[in-house]
C-alpha cells in the first residue's frame, strides 16, 4: 500500500489496467490495439492539456484558462487555413497565439501578483470573448483534407498527431527529471524563499511554466481542429477542469513541488478510458462528468486516508528509535524525567 502512495504512477496504471479488464470481461471484443488505440486517440486534446497543467501545477499555480486556449487557437488555425495560408505556417500562428495567451497569463501572475486562479478566471472569460468576437459567433468550417490527415492512424493505430502527443510527454518528463532546468519547476514549488536562496530564476520558471502551458493548449486547439474538422463556438469549454482532475488522479500535488508528466499522462487516459467505456457501453453521455467526478473525490479522499496513515506510521518509527535499549538509535528518552522540586 505504501509502495502505491509514493508511486502515484503506478497507482493509475494499476487503475487503467483495472479498467481495460473490466471492459473485456464483459465484452471479449474489446481486447485489441484497436480499442486502446480509439481510447488513446480520443485522450490527446487531455493529454496535452494535462501536460501543461502539470507544468503550471508543479510551480503552485494552477491556470483554468486553458480551455479558453484551445478554443482560441483552434480558431487561430481555422482562419488561417481558410485564409490560404500553408499548414505549416497556420500551426506556427496557433502556436504563437496560445504561447502569448499563456505568457500573458504568466505577467498577470509574475509581474502583477494577482493570485494565479483570479488572474486565469479572468483570462477565461477574456480569451473565450476574443474567440467570440473574431469569428462574430460562427462556427469555423472547410477545414482542408491536409489538417484531418493528421488524426488518421498510420502505425499501430497511432496517428502523426499522435505520436507528436507521445513524443512531447517523453521529452518533458526526460527534461524534468534529468536537467537542473527541469528540477527548478519542483525547487519553486517545493519552497519558494529556499529555491530564490540557492539562485533559481523564481519569476522566470514560473513565466516559462505559463508559456508552455499556453503552447500545450495550441496543441491540443490543432489536434482539436484535426480530429473533428470543423470548430463550434464553444470549443474547449469544460476542458480546464478535466485537465486538472487528470494531473490530480496522476499525482500531481495541489500544493506544488510533486508529481510527474508521465502520471499526468496516465490521469488523462484513465479519464478518458472512463468516457469511453460509458459510451461503449451504450450509457447516457450526463454519466460521464458525474462518474468522473465521483473517481476523483474517492481518489482524493483514499489518496488523504493514506497519507494520514503513513505519516503516522512514520512518526511511530521515528518515536520507536529512540527509545532506551533500542540498538539500531541513539539511547534518549523521548521525554527527559523533571528533578524533583524541593519544598
Amino acid at each position: 500500500m505504501k509502495t502505491l502512495l509514493k508511486n502515484r504512477e503506478l497507482s493509475a496504471f494499476l487503475a487503467i489496467l483495472a479498467l481495460f479488464a473490466v471492459l473485456v470481461a464483459l465484452n471479449p471484443a474489446y481486447l485489441s490495439l484497436q480499442t486502446l488505440g480509439m481510447i488513446f486517440a480520443s485522450a490527446q486534446i487531455l493529454i496535452l492539456l494535462a501536460l501543461g497543467a502539470a507544468l503550471v501545477m508543479l510551480t503552485r499555480n494552477i491556470d483554468v484558462s486553458v480551455g479558453s486556449t484551445v478554443g482560441l487557437t483552434a480558431i487561430a488555425i481555422g482562419v488561417a487555413l481558410n485564409n490560404g495560408y500553408s499548414l505549416p505556417v497556420s500551426m506556427l500562428f496557433a502556436l504563437s497565439v496560445g504561447a502569448l495567451a499563456g505568457a500573458f497569463n504568466g505577467f498577470l501572475v509574475v509581474a502583477l501578483r494577482i493570485p494565479a486562479i483570479v488572474a486565469t478566471l479572468g483570462t477565461l472569460g477574456l480569451y473565450r470573448g476574443a474567440m467570440l468576437l473574431w469569428t462574430g459567433g460562427k462556427w469555423i468550417e472547410g477545414l482542408p483534407p491536409a489538417l484531418k490527415s493528421l488524426s488518421e492512424p498510420v502505425a499501430v493505430g497511432i496517428s502523426p498527431l499522435g505520436m507528436v502527443v507521445l513524443f512531447l510527454a517523453a521529452v518533458g518528463a526526460w527534461t524534468l527529471s534529468r536537467t537542473a532546468f527541469g528540477r527548478d519547476f519542483y525547487a519553486v514549488g517545493d519552497n519558494l524563499a529556499a529555491a530564490r536562496q540557492l539562485g533559481v530564476a523564481v519569476n522566470r520558471t514560473r513565466m516559462i511554466a505559463f508559456t508552455l502551458n499556453g503552447m500545450l493548449a495550441a496543441c491540443a486547439g490543432i489536434v482539436f481542429a484535426s480530429q473533428i474538422g470543423f470548430v463550434p463556438n464553444q470549443t474547449g469549454s469544460g476542458l480546464e477542469m478535466k485537465a486538472i482532475a487528470a494531473c490530480v488522479l496522476g499525482g500531481i500535488s495541489l500544493l506544488g513541488g510533486t508529481g510527474t508528466l508521465i502520471g499526468a499522462l496516465l490521469g488523462a487516459f484513465f479519464l478518458t478510458q472512463i468516457d469511453t467505456v460509458l459510451v461503449l457501453f451504450k450509457l447516457p453521455a450526463w454519466w460521464n462528468d458525474f462518474i468522473a467526478g465521483l473517481v476523483l473525490l474517492g481518489v482524493l479522499v483514499l489518496d488523504g486516508r493514506l497519507r494520514q496513515a503513513l505519516a503516522r506510521h512514520q512518526r511511530a518509527l521515528k518515536y520507536a528509535r529512540f527509545q532506551p535499549g533500542n540498538r539500531g538509535g541513539k539511547h534518549i528518552t523521548p521525554f527527559p524525567k523533571r528533578k524533583k522540586e524541593v519544598a
